[in-house]
């Protein structure tokens, strides 16, 4: 399916998206991105919703994408969070089969404290797969837990299971949303899809949503440090990094603390308070 098949599939899915963003401030057209209208604009949206992170690895789920799913169950609404690999050898020192153990524990764990699912794909690590078996995996979860918006990598990429995850998502929404594909479970269209602002998929991202996460930034952030790596002990500081963009992203939309994200081609740019 090429890209532009695809886009248009995403536009089509979020033909019911305006519901969702009742309450999101829509940003002049003619602003440039990233720059809000007023610290007044947003509204809150009241309607709960379901947000699922689909991500390469457990540590991605957490750090780049569990703020949104820790927004939506704090509203009443609910979150989950899918690992396609869990990331087992991202550890110099700790063998992959142990390491994988203290990761889907550190998810379990996290995914508690903010109120929802942790979900697993068993892909190896670093060799996470673009066909259908990995598609209709995840097109499975997508009807079971029948999420309004999705939050997952962006294409522009270092990391080969980041790339494969973006292409895999973009198929399992498809799949997802067509009756005619029969599966255990009836067909659910995606509202909204977004992606996540993360240091290892820098390349052409460009956010144009801003998310106040200041009602669960503390638990969030509380959550991420059940993983192992979170203090840099392989040699990045996720702690440091993802607060820091915290708080930059809250400075550039006028909220205390944000998470932006970037939308496909065809959704609203908006600062809100609810996805």
């Amino acid at each position: 399916m090429s890209s532009a098949t695809r886009r248009n599939v995403i536009k089509s899915a979020g033909a019911g998206m305006a519901t969702m963003f009742m309450g999101a401030e829509v940003l002049d057209p003619r602003q440039v991105l990233g720059q809000p209208t007023s610290k007044d604009s947003a509204r809150t949206n009241d309607a709960p919703s379901n947000v699922m992170a689909i991500a390469g690895h457990a540590g991605d789920a957490f750090f780049a994408m569990g703020a949104p799913v820790a927004v939506a169950t704090h509203s009443g609404g609910q979150g989950s969070l899918l690992s396609l690999s869990l990331g087992e050898k991202g550890s110099s020192v700790i063998p992959p089969a142990r390491y994988g153990k203290m990761l889907r524990s550190a998810a379990q764990k996290a995914a508690a404290l903010i109120g929802a699912n942790a979900l697993f794909l068993h892909y190896p690590d670093g060799e996470v797969p673009v066909n259908n078996e990995a598609a209709f995996a995840v097109c499975d979860f997508i009807r079971q837990y029948k999420p309004e918006t999705i939050v997952t990598h962006w294409k522009g990429s270092w990391h080969k299971d980041h790339r494969a995850c973006y292409d895999i998502v973009q198929d399992a929404v498809f799949y997802a949303g067509v009756s005619g594909f029969v599966r255990d479970y009836p067909a659910h269209e995606v509202s909204s899809l977004f992606f996540a602002d993360n240091w290892e998929d820098a390349t052409g991202f460009v956010p144009d949503t801003y998310l106040d996460i200041t009602p669960v930034c503390d638990r969030w952030l509380a959550a991420c440090s059940a993983f192992p790596m979170w203090r840099g002990e392989t040699g990045f500081r996720y702690n440091d990094y993802y607060a820091s963009r915290a708080v930059a992203c809250g400075c550039l939309s006028h909220f205390d603390r944000a998470v932006c994200l970037m939308s496909p081609e065809g959704q609203q740019v908006q600062n809100t308070r609810a996805l």
